[in-house]
């Protein structure tokens, strides 16, 4: 008998009958991938919504795991979709069928011991009801929404003005909340020069401030330590540090002001965070999510750009002002370079610009053929 993490063996007691044997069975199932999910070391936010919607399948076909069959699949997945179901995203009903293969891959593992206590309980097996014919195909590179897109130059800059402008009219009419409006603007600034997501943002301390030897003049502002980098699923944070480039390098002074002036007015005493709220708490997401939203409509920017748009926008800059693409990956965390070409978008000015260069190249410097004169 097996004792690997999820075999049957250690869910299931010999010799033991039970009332509802089906479902007896079943909840030993669940309960075994669980332990071998837990032995990879991933998380309960990723084994709990798997778990759930195994449940939720088996409620849909009023049937357990050994009965399963790809009709099965296919009519859960025609209810995903209808008006009833509430029409889910392809990418969604793709995770799920990932979820339901992944389950079913368990079960006729014979290392598992499933297929054998199926077969001596209930005189069925499991199989694999999940096909290239029956589930959502990743066809594309990029599911997200249309709508989302980076900021143009102008855009960013209006941005930029209001929130500028916001703490200058608080200040001059005297009321509270000059101190909080400059702080949104650093916040929002910052997502934007360095490409940081909106937990990278947040999670930022003092101590991730850190000086870049190339450019002393900076001082402890030359490049952020982000060590709250999203990570795969049951996967601690990726960390990376993020270097301040050159043409952002407006943001050096709206740090020094933020840390060394505006920050302390707080009174923050140890308080680690970079930024904090009035009460001392450490800034959330959202309650980001909350000042961008503002900041946006204050501004009279379309309704669909979000806080994550800025990172879009870093990337699409950063190709803009040249900066090779394993740079621009490094910088902004990415994996795999395909994900950061996926946020890059670069604007019909720039495109235009690059085709000049190509044809200048190509064609300015060609030496003219003078023809024959019999050949005229």
């Amino acid at each position: 008998m097996s004792n690997i993490p999820g075999s049957a063996g250690l869910v299931l007691v010999p010799g033991v009958r039970h009332l509802d044997e089906p479902a007896a069975v079943y909840e030993a199932m669940l309960t075994g991938w669980e332990n071998q999910q837990k032995s990879r070391i991933l998380s309960l936010s990723t084994i709990g919504p798997r778990t759930a919607l195994l449940r939720r399948f088996a409620a849909f076909t009023g049937s357990y795991p050994w009965s399963w069959t790809a009709s099965d699949v296919e009519d859960f997945t025609v209810s995903l979709t209808s008006v009833s179901g509430g029409r889910l995203a392809p990418s969604t009903i793709r995770g799920y069928h990932l979820v339901l293969r992944m389950f079913c891959d368990y079960l006729i593992d014979p290392r598992y011991e499933w297929v054998r206590q199926c077969r001596d309980r209930f005189g069925q097996v499991p199989s694999q009801v999940c096909h290239e014919w029956n589930t959502v195909a990743h066809l594309s590179d990029y599911e997200g929404r249309p709508t989302r897109r980076p900021l143009s130059y102008d855009e960013v800059q209006q941005l930029f003005d209001y929130l500028d402008e916001r703490v200058e009219r608080i200040a001059v009419s005297g009321r509270k909340g000059a101190l909080a409006a400059l702080r949104d603007a650093q916040m929002i600034k910052t997502a934007y020069a360095y490409g940081l997501r909106r937990t990278e943002l947040c999670r930022l301390e003092l101590v991730d401030l850190r000086p870049n030897p190339h450019m002393p003049e900076w001082g402890t502002y030359g490049s952020l330590h982000v060590r709250y980098g999203k990570a795969t699923r049951g996967s601690t944070p990726r960390r990376r540090t993020v270097l301040t480039v050159p043409e952002f390098d407006w943001i050096v002074a709206g740090m020094r002001q933020w840390v060394e002036q505006a920050r302390t007015i707080f009174r923050p005493a140890d308080h680690p965070a970079l930024w904090i709220t009035e009460r001392l708490t450490r800034v959330d997401g959202a309650f980001l999510e909350r000042r961008f939203s503002r900041a946006r409509a204050g501004a009279g920017l379309a309704p669909e750009l979000t806080l994550h748009c800025l990172r879009h926008s870093y990337v699409t800059h950063l190709i803009e002002f040249g900066y090779p693409e394993r740079f621009v990956q490094d910088q902004v965390g990415h994996r795999y370079a395909s994900t950061t070409a996926i946020y890059a978008s670069v604007s019909n000015d720039f495109k235009n610009q690059t085709l000049r260069n190509a044809l200048h190249r190509i064609y300015a410097r060609a030496p003219k053929t003078t023809v024959p004169q019999e050949n005229r």
